[in-house]
């Protein structure tokens, strides 16, 4: 699989799920002759067939190398960043819940689930292979939401690209992160004001925003339908160092408000 293809299919997966990214994107095309994609994000559970380790294998078979790590501590989260040999070619996020830092019934309810797990290939296509695990009953999605957001949208979810993000410095109608903001705003859709519109600075060389995720209506295992958050979409405004270079890294404090873009709140 090319990595042409593997992004192609990424893509096609995460607007059947996400239709406010198809409508984002279409929005600037209207005024820029391409929307270039700066990272895609994926989330993942520990201690399982399918944990960090495992995927960060996956990736590397795709031409990345490891770029950086990660420890989330409140939101009990770890994560490590990739870049590809080909610079044009967008950086990839991949985090896990650390499921033995949550309190004993949430433990109890996600080894139910990854127990299910069974053993998978270490090919492109686990990255939109979505639940490993049957549709959790709506009393355990709702005991975990109460303490973890993230592991609540995986339970349901499953393992599929969270979020993609367009490169707000390759706009040609704008390079401010506000504007674009403000024009999806303006547009309809609801941006996460968690930490504020903008988190970052230029001070750290990177400043997101995002959308919050859509929702989608699902069946739980009981047979109750409910509304929960889907994707977002997201938007990175990248600065210089101090040696003229673009930043290509992650903040850690960004990420975490990125987080809550699929808040259920």
């Amino acid at each position: 699989m090319t990595i042409n293809d593997f992004y192609s299919n990424l893509w096609e997966d995460y607007i059947q799920i996400t239709p406010q990214a198809e409508k984002i994107r279409q929005l600037f095309l209207e005024t820029d002759s391409e929307v270039v994609n700066d990272h895609v994000a994926f989330r993942t559970f520990s201690d399982s067939p399918i944990d960090l380790n495992f995927l960060k294998d996956v990736v590397l078979s795709l031409g990345y190398q490891v770029q950086d790590s990660y420890d989330f501590t409140v939101k009990k989260l770890k994560a490590m960043s990739f870049i590809h040999e080909n610079k044009k070619v967008p950086k990839v996020f991949v985090s896990e819940l650390e499921r033995h830092k949550l309190s004993d019934a949430s433990q109890a309810i996600l080894a139910r689930y990854c127990d299910q797990i069974q053993p998978v290939k270490s090919e492109p296509e686990v990255f939109w292979s979505g639940r490993h695990w049957q549709m959790p009953s709506f009393d355990d999605y709702a005991t975990v939401l109460e303490e973890s957001e993230y592991a609540a949208w995986l339970l349901v979810i499953g393992l599929r690209v969270n979020h993609f993000t367009v490169n707000v410095n390759l706009l040609h109608s704008t390079d401010r992160l506000e504007d674009v903001l403000d024009r999806v705003q303006a547009a309809g859709f609801a941006i996460n004001e968690s930490g504020g519109r903008i988190k970052g600075t230029p001070d750290v060389l990177l400043e997101q925003g995002s959308t919050m995720a859509d929702k989608i209506k699902v069946s739980f295992s009981d047979g109750q339908a409910h509304f929960v958050p889907s994707c977002f979409y997201e938007f990175a405004k990248r600065y210089k160092n101090s040696q003229g270079e673009l930043y290509q890294g992650f903040v850690a404090a960004n990420a975490d408000k990125i987080f809550e873009s699929t808040s259920s709140k």
